[in-house]
Protein backbone atom coordinates (compact mmCIF):
# COMPACT_ATOMS: atom_id res chain seq x y z
CA UNK A 1 0.00 0.00 0.00
CA UNK A 2 1.50 3.33 -1.03
CA UNK A 3 2.18 6.35 1.65
CA UNK A 4 -0.51 8.25 0.39
CA UNK A 5 -3.51 5.76 0.65
CA UNK A 6 -2.14 4.86 3.86
CA UNK A 7 -2.50 8.28 5.05
CA UNK A 8 -5.71 8.62 3.66
CA UNK A 9 -7.19 6.06 4.77
CA UNK A 10 -5.72 7.37 8.63
CA UNK A 11 -7.84 10.75 7.45
CA UNK A 12 -11.30 8.76 6.80
CA UNK A 13 -10.69 6.74 9.99
CA UNK A 14 -9.97 10.20 12.14
CA UNK A 15 -13.48 11.52 10.60
CA UNK A 16 -15.40 8.92 11.79
CA UNK A 17 -14.19 8.13 14.90
CA UNK A 18 -15.11 12.06 15.21
CA UNK A 19 -18.36 11.67 14.43
CA UNK A 20 -18.79 8.95 16.51
CA UNK A 21 -18.25 10.58 19.54
CA UNK A 22 -19.12 14.14 18.46
CA UNK A 23 -16.23 16.12 19.12
CA UNK A 24 -15.05 18.97 17.28
CA UNK A 25 -11.50 19.18 18.68
CA UNK A 26 -9.87 22.85 18.46
CA UNK A 27 -12.64 24.77 18.26
CA UNK A 28 -12.32 28.29 18.69
CA UNK A 29 -15.64 29.43 17.90
CA UNK A 30 -19.27 28.75 17.91
CA UNK A 31 -21.58 30.60 15.72
CA UNK A 32 -24.95 29.57 16.93
CA UNK A 33 -28.48 30.16 15.91
CA UNK A 34 -31.11 31.69 18.62
CA UNK A 35 -32.08 28.35 19.52
CA UNK A 36 -28.74 27.15 19.93
CA UNK A 37 -27.82 25.17 17.73
CA UNK A 38 -24.83 25.20 15.16
CA UNK A 39 -24.61 26.85 12.54
CA UNK A 40 -20.35 27.14 11.55
CA UNK A 41 -17.44 25.85 13.86
CA UNK A 42 -13.86 27.29 13.02
CA UNK A 43 -11.61 24.22 13.74
CA UNK A 44 -7.75 23.95 13.44
CA UNK A 45 -7.07 21.04 11.06
CA UNK A 46 -5.35 17.91 11.43
CA UNK A 47 -2.10 18.30 9.32
CA UNK A 48 -0.82 14.92 7.58
CA UNK A 49 2.82 16.02 9.55
CA UNK A 50 0.95 15.37 13.08
CA UNK A 51 -0.51 12.77 12.12
CA UNK A 52 2.70 10.74 10.74
CA UNK A 53 4.86 11.75 14.06
CA UNK A 54 1.76 10.72 16.21
CA UNK A 55 -1.27 9.38 15.34
CA UNK A 56 -2.13 7.90 18.66
CA UNK A 57 -1.96 10.54 20.22
CA UNK A 58 -4.08 12.31 17.42
CA UNK A 59 -6.70 9.67 17.74
CA UNK A 60 -6.98 9.65 21.27
CA UNK A 61 -7.33 13.64 21.12
CA UNK A 62 -10.31 12.60 18.97
CA UNK A 63 -12.39 11.41 22.15
CA UNK A 64 -12.05 11.90 25.74
CA UNK A 65 -11.39 8.73 27.48
CA UNK A 66 -11.85 6.95 24.05
CA UNK A 67 -8.81 4.40 25.08
CA UNK A 68 -10.64 2.93 27.53
CA UNK A 69 -14.39 2.43 25.84
CA UNK A 70 -13.17 -1.09 25.10
CA UNK A 71 -12.23 -1.60 28.54
CA UNK A 72 -15.73 0.22 29.66
CA UNK A 73 -17.89 -1.74 27.29
CA UNK A 74 -16.62 -5.45 29.12
CA UNK A 75 -17.45 -4.04 32.76
CA UNK A 76 -20.80 -2.72 31.34
CA UNK A 77 -21.56 -6.41 29.37
CA UNK A 78 -21.35 -7.98 33.23
CA UNK A 79 -23.93 -5.53 34.66
CA UNK A 80 -27.74 -6.01 34.96
CA UNK A 81 -30.15 -2.96 34.00
CA UNK A 82 -30.18 -1.96 38.33
CA UNK A 83 -26.29 -1.87 38.02
CA UNK A 84 -25.63 0.41 34.79
CA UNK A 85 -28.41 2.83 35.93
CA UNK A 86 -26.53 2.83 39.60
CA UNK A 87 -23.70 4.30 37.44
CA UNK A 88 -25.60 7.13 36.70
CA UNK A 89 -25.97 8.62 39.90
CA UNK A 90 -23.59 10.40 42.31
CA UNK A 91 -25.43 10.00 45.36
CA UNK A 92 -25.36 12.39 48.93
CA UNK A 93 -22.72 9.96 50.97
CA UNK A 94 -24.76 8.71 53.72
CA UNK A 95 -22.29 7.50 55.87
CA UNK A 96 -20.46 4.47 57.18
CA UNK A 97 -22.92 1.54 57.53
CA UNK A 98 -25.43 3.11 55.62
CA UNK A 99 -23.08 3.62 52.62
CA UNK A 100 -21.37 -0.09 53.19
CA UNK A 101 -25.40 -1.81 53.16
CA UNK A 102 -25.86 0.23 49.93
CA UNK A 103 -22.96 -0.71 48.17
CA UNK A 104 -23.40 -4.20 49.07
CA UNK A 105 -27.06 -3.82 47.34
CA UNK A 106 -26.51 -2.10 43.59
CA UNK A 107 -23.84 0.78 44.28
CA UNK A 108 -24.22 4.22 42.56
CA UNK A 109 -21.18 5.47 40.40
CA UNK A 110 -19.98 7.02 43.68
CA UNK A 111 -21.09 9.65 46.45
CA UNK A 112 -20.30 13.38 47.20
CA UNK A 113 -19.26 14.14 50.68
CA UNK A 114 -20.15 17.64 52.24
CA UNK A 115 -19.30 19.20 55.60
CA UNK A 116 -21.31 17.03 58.38
CA UNK A 117 -18.83 13.79 56.58
CA UNK A 118 -15.66 15.43 58.04
CA UNK A 119 -16.90 17.08 60.94
CA UNK A 120 -16.61 14.27 63.57
CA UNK A 121 -13.61 12.22 61.59
CA UNK A 122 -9.87 12.24 62.06
CA UNK A 123 -7.60 11.74 58.36
CA UNK A 124 -7.05 8.38 60.10
CA UNK A 125 -10.80 7.50 60.58
CA UNK A 126 -11.93 8.89 57.66
CA UNK A 127 -9.12 7.23 55.13
CA UNK A 128 -10.21 3.51 56.97
CA UNK A 129 -13.67 4.24 56.34
CA UNK A 130 -13.54 5.11 52.51
CA UNK A 131 -11.15 2.55 51.66
CA UNK A 132 -13.17 -0.37 53.58
CA UNK A 133 -15.98 1.33 50.88
CA UNK A 134 -14.40 1.23 48.24
CA UNK A 135 -13.30 -2.60 49.10
CA UNK A 136 -16.26 -3.48 49.30
CA UNK A 137 -17.80 -1.73 45.71
CA UNK A 138 -17.87 -4.16 42.84
CA UNK A 139 -16.93 -0.99 40.95
CA UNK A 140 -15.08 1.26 42.05
CA UNK A 141 -16.20 4.49 43.33
CA UNK A 142 -16.46 8.46 42.52
CA UNK A 143 -15.74 10.20 46.06
CA UNK A 144 -16.04 13.91 45.53
CA UNK A 145 -16.29 16.86 47.54
CA UNK A 146 -16.86 20.83 46.77
CA UNK A 147 -13.99 22.00 47.74
CA UNK A 148 -13.25 25.27 46.22
CA UNK A 149 -11.84 27.54 48.49
CA UNK A 150 -12.92 30.34 50.49
CA UNK A 151 -16.51 30.09 50.76
CA UNK A 152 -17.42 26.35 49.86
CA UNK A 153 -15.15 24.45 51.73
CA UNK A 154 -16.28 20.92 52.75
CA UNK A 155 -12.41 19.16 54.19
CA UNK A 156 -10.67 22.15 55.42
CA UNK A 157 -12.84 23.91 57.27
CA UNK A 158 -11.99 21.51 59.74
CA UNK A 159 -8.15 21.62 61.56
CA UNK A 160 -7.71 17.97 61.80
CA UNK A 161 -7.67 18.28 58.16
CA UNK A 162 -5.62 21.74 57.47
CA UNK A 163 -4.93 24.41 60.26
CA UNK A 164 -6.39 26.71 57.88
CA UNK A 165 -9.23 26.33 55.29
CA UNK A 166 -8.21 26.85 51.46
CA UNK A 167 -8.54 30.35 50.55
CA UNK A 168 -11.02 31.61 47.43
CA UNK A 169 -9.71 31.30 44.38
CA UNK A 170 -9.86 35.01 43.70
CA UNK A 171 -7.43 35.48 46.73
CA UNK A 172 -4.34 34.71 44.79
CA UNK A 173 -2.03 37.60 43.52
CA UNK A 174 -0.16 35.09 40.99
CA UNK A 175 -1.44 32.34 38.94
CA UNK A 176 1.46 30.46 40.54
CA UNK A 177 0.82 30.64 44.07
CA UNK A 178 -2.91 29.55 42.77
CA UNK A 179 -1.12 26.30 41.06
CA UNK A 180 0.59 25.67 44.14
CA UNK A 181 -2.53 25.63 46.55
CA UNK A 182 -4.11 23.66 43.50
CA UNK A 183 -1.18 20.70 44.57
CA UNK A 184 -1.59 20.90 47.69
CA UNK A 185 -5.76 20.37 48.17
CA UNK A 186 -5.39 17.53 45.30
CA UNK A 187 -2.56 16.10 47.80
CA UNK A 188 -4.70 16.18 51.08
CA UNK A 189 -8.08 14.62 48.72
CA UNK A 190 -5.67 11.81 47.55
CA UNK A 191 -4.76 11.38 50.53
CA UNK A 192 -7.69 10.65 52.13
CA UNK A 193 -9.38 8.60 49.58
CA UNK A 194 -11.09 11.19 47.24
CA UNK A 195 -11.02 11.16 43.62
CA UNK A 196 -12.91 14.29 42.64
CA UNK A 197 -13.37 17.68 43.38
CA UNK A 198 -16.50 19.28 42.32
CA UNK A 199 -14.00 22.38 40.58
CA UNK A 200 -12.77 24.69 39.28
CA UNK A 201 -15.78 27.47 39.04
CA UNK A 202 -15.30 29.12 36.25
CA UNK A 203 -18.46 31.59 36.00
CA UNK A 204 -18.00 34.68 35.11
CA UNK A 205 -18.93 38.39 36.85
CA UNK A 206 -17.70 41.77 37.68
CA UNK A 207 -20.96 42.34 39.59
CA UNK A 208 -19.28 42.00 43.61
CA UNK A 209 -22.60 41.38 44.72
CA UNK A 210 -24.05 38.78 42.54
CA UNK A 211 -24.67 35.10 44.34
CA UNK A 212 -22.13 33.74 42.13
CA UNK A 213 -18.76 36.59 42.46
CA UNK A 214 -16.88 35.17 45.51
CA UNK A 215 -16.61 31.46 43.96
CA UNK A 216 -15.15 32.86 40.48
CA UNK A 217 -11.91 34.27 39.75
CA UNK A 218 -12.62 37.60 39.90
CA UNK A 219 -11.65 37.77 36.37
CA UNK A 220 -12.91 38.40 33.16
CA UNK A 221 -13.55 36.02 30.11
CA UNK A 222 -10.12 35.55 28.87
CA UNK A 223 -8.20 35.74 32.12
CA UNK A 224 -10.90 33.38 33.70
CA UNK A 225 -10.19 30.70 30.75
CA UNK A 226 -6.55 30.86 31.34
CA UNK A 227 -6.86 30.03 35.09
CA UNK A 228 -9.39 27.21 34.62
CA UNK A 229 -7.13 25.76 32.00
CA UNK A 230 -4.01 25.76 34.14
CA UNK A 231 -6.30 24.35 37.23
CA UNK A 232 -7.32 21.40 35.40
CA UNK A 233 -3.98 21.01 34.10
CA UNK A 234 -2.66 20.66 37.17
CA UNK A 235 -5.36 18.62 38.27
CA UNK A 236 -5.06 16.07 35.30
CA UNK A 237 -1.03 15.62 36.37
CA UNK A 238 -2.31 14.72 40.02
CA UNK A 239 -5.30 12.23 38.92
CA UNK A 240 -7.59 14.28 40.66
CA UNK A 241 -10.89 14.30 38.47
CA UNK A 242 -11.99 18.13 38.14
CA UNK A 243 -15.44 19.29 37.01
CA UNK A 244 -16.22 22.72 35.59
CA UNK A 245 -19.56 24.59 36.70
CA UNK A 246 -21.42 25.46 36.38
CA UNK A 247 -22.34 25.54 32.06
CA UNK A 248 -23.19 27.78 30.06
CA UNK A 249 -22.03 30.52 32.72
CA UNK A 250 -23.98 31.24 36.29
CA UNK A 251 -23.71 35.16 35.27
CA UNK A 252 -25.77 37.60 37.88
CA UNK A 253 -28.34 35.08 38.49
CA UNK A 254 -29.93 34.87 42.13
CA UNK A 255 -29.21 31.36 44.09
CA UNK A 256 -30.84 28.23 42.27
CA UNK A 257 -30.31 26.88 46.21
CA UNK A 258 -33.94 28.08 47.08
CA UNK A 259 -35.56 29.62 43.96
CA UNK A 260 -35.80 30.12 40.13
CA UNK A 261 -33.42 31.71 38.02
CA UNK A 262 -33.74 33.40 33.81
CA UNK A 263 -31.38 34.21 32.65
CA UNK A 264 -32.51 36.99 29.96
CA UNK A 265 -28.86 37.46 28.60
CA UNK A 266 -28.04 37.25 24.50
CA UNK A 267 -26.55 34.11 23.03
CA UNK A 268 -23.93 36.44 22.09
CA UNK A 269 -23.18 37.35 25.68
CA UNK A 270 -22.45 33.52 26.25
CA UNK A 271 -20.40 33.17 22.98
CA UNK A 272 -17.96 36.28 23.75
CA UNK A 273 -17.88 35.28 27.71
CA UNK A 274 -19.60 32.69 29.12
CA UNK A 275 -18.13 29.86 26.80
CA UNK A 276 -14.84 30.52 26.73
CA UNK A 277 -13.28 29.21 30.49
CA UNK A 278 -15.83 26.30 29.17
CA UNK A 279 -13.64 25.66 25.99
CA UNK A 280 -10.33 26.05 27.53
CA UNK A 281 -11.37 23.72 29.85
CA UNK A 282 -12.27 21.38 27.12
CA UNK A 283 -9.44 21.50 25.01
CA UNK A 284 -7.10 21.12 27.99
CA UNK A 285 -9.33 17.85 28.51
CA UNK A 286 -11.43 18.28 31.43
CA UNK A 287 -13.09 15.27 32.25
CA UNK A 288 -16.34 16.80 33.46
CA UNK A 289 -18.73 19.66 33.12
CA UNK A 290 -21.42 20.59 35.56
CA UNK A 291 -24.77 22.25 34.29
CA UNK A 292 -26.43 24.55 36.25
CA UNK A 293 -30.29 25.13 37.34
CA UNK A 294 -30.70 28.56 35.77
CA UNK A 295 -33.38 28.51 32.45
CA UNK A 296 -31.15 30.46 29.78
CA UNK A 297 -33.77 31.76 27.84
CA UNK A 298 -31.76 32.36 24.46
CA UNK A 299 -30.95 28.45 24.95
CA UNK A 300 -34.35 27.04 26.15
CA UNK A 301 -37.30 29.34 27.80
CA UNK A 302 -39.22 26.14 29.42
CA UNK A 303 -36.86 24.26 31.65
CA UNK A 304 -33.91 24.82 33.75
CA UNK A 305 -30.28 24.25 31.97
CA UNK A 306 -29.83 20.80 33.67
CA UNK A 307 -33.30 19.12 32.61
CA UNK A 308 -33.04 20.77 28.92
CA UNK A 309 -31.81 19.15 26.21
CA UNK A 310 -31.44 22.04 24.03
CA UNK A 311 -28.84 23.40 26.61
CA UNK A 312 -26.96 19.63 26.51
CA UNK A 313 -27.00 19.86 22.25
CA UNK A 314 -24.85 23.21 23.15
CA UNK A 315 -22.50 21.93 25.31
CA UNK A 316 -22.31 18.74 23.13
CA UNK A 317 -22.08 19.95 19.62
CA UNK A 318 -21.32 23.09 19.62
CA UNK A 319 -18.84 23.48 21.85
CA UNK A 320 -17.62 19.74 21.12
CA UNK A 321 -17.21 18.33 24.80
CA UNK A 322 -17.16 14.75 24.87
CA UNK A 323 -16.56 14.37 28.39
CA UNK A 324 -19.01 13.58 31.72
CA UNK A 325 -22.14 15.82 31.89
CA UNK A 326 -23.20 16.40 35.55
CA UNK A 327 -26.13 17.73 36.83
CA UNK A 328 -26.11 20.51 39.69
CA UNK A 329 -27.90 18.21 42.58
CA UNK A 330 -31.65 17.65 41.87
CA UNK A 331 -32.77 18.56 44.90
CA UNK A 332 -32.52 22.05 45.07
CA UNK A 333 -35.82 24.22 44.52
CA UNK A 334 -35.05 25.26 41.13
CA UNK A 335 -35.98 21.95 39.50
CA UNK A 336 -39.07 21.29 41.77
CA UNK A 337 -41.47 23.06 39.82
CA UNK A 338 -40.20 22.09 36.28
CA UNK A 339 -40.23 17.81 37.31
CA UNK A 340 -43.11 15.77 35.79
CA UNK A 341 -44.65 13.14 37.75
CA UNK A 342 -41.88 13.71 40.55
CA UNK A 343 -39.32 12.30 38.39
CA UNK A 344 -36.50 14.39 38.44
CA UNK A 345 -33.71 11.92 37.30
CA UNK A 346 -35.76 10.42 34.24
CA UNK A 347 -36.11 14.54 32.86
CA UNK A 348 -32.29 14.47 33.44
CA UNK A 349 -31.52 11.25 31.81
CA UNK A 350 -33.63 12.39 28.83
CA UNK A 351 -31.99 15.70 29.00
CA UNK A 352 -28.45 14.19 28.21
CA UNK A 353 -27.07 14.19 31.35
CA UNK A 354 -24.25 11.35 32.48
CA UNK A 355 -23.95 11.93 36.04
CA UNK A 356 -26.92 12.86 38.44
CA UNK A 357 -25.95 14.27 41.85
CA UNK A 358 -28.98 13.24 43.82
CA UNK A 359 -29.76 12.91 47.73
CA UNK A 360 -32.11 10.56 47.11
CA UNK A 361 -30.57 7.56 45.12
CA UNK A 362 -32.42 4.30 45.93
CA UNK A 363 -35.42 6.26 44.90
CA UNK A 364 -34.33 7.94 41.70
CA UNK A 365 -32.30 4.84 40.33
CA UNK A 366 -35.82 2.68 40.81
CA UNK A 367 -37.68 5.43 38.53
CA UNK A 368 -35.02 5.40 35.80
CA UNK A 369 -34.99 1.74 35.52
CA UNK A 370 -39.00 1.63 35.68
CA UNK A 371 -38.74 4.38 32.96
CA UNK A 372 -36.60 1.83 31.06
CA UNK A 373 -38.60 -1.24 31.49
CA UNK A 374 -41.82 1.00 29.96
CA UNK A 375 -39.85 2.31 26.89
CA UNK A 376 -39.93 5.93 28.26
CA UNK A 377 -35.46 5.99 28.09
CA UNK A 378 -33.88 3.48 25.39
CA UNK A 379 -31.31 1.04 27.16
CA UNK A 380 -29.05 2.13 24.49
CA UNK A 381 -28.99 5.65 25.96
CA UNK A 382 -28.09 4.16 29.59
CA UNK A 383 -25.38 2.28 28.19
CA UNK A 384 -23.95 5.58 26.96
CA UNK A 385 -24.18 7.81 29.79
CA UNK A 386 -22.81 4.58 32.28
CA UNK A 387 -20.09 3.65 29.58
CA UNK A 388 -19.05 7.33 29.52
CA UNK A 389 -18.82 7.56 33.43
CA UNK A 390 -16.77 3.90 33.39
CA UNK A 391 -14.32 4.76 30.94
CA UNK A 392 -13.64 8.18 32.62
CA UNK A 393 -12.86 6.24 36.18
CA UNK A 394 -10.51 3.91 33.95
CA UNK A 395 -8.81 6.77 32.32
CA UNK A 396 -8.16 8.61 35.94
CA UNK A 397 -7.27 4.86 37.50
CA UNK A 398 -10.22 4.29 39.90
Amino acid sequence: MNRKIMWTMVLILLFIIGMMYGVREGVKKAKMSSDGRNQNVEKEEISQQEIEENPNEVVKALALFEEKYQNAEELLSQMTLEEKVGQLFLARYPGGESALQEVNKIAPAGYVLFGRDFKNQTKESLIGELQTLQNASKTKLLLAVDEEGGTVVRVSAYSQFRNTPFLAPQKFDSLEALLEEAKEKDTLLKELGINMNLAPVVDITDNQNAFIYDRTYGKNAKDTAEYAKAVITQMNQDEVLSCMKHFPGYGDNVDTHTGIAHDKRLLEEFQENDFLPFMAGIETKAPAILVNHNIVECMDETMPATLSPKVHEVLRNDLGFSGVIVTDDLAMDAVKSYVENGEAAVQAVLAGNDLIITSSFEKHRAEVVKAVEEGRISEEMIDMAARRVLAMKLQYHI
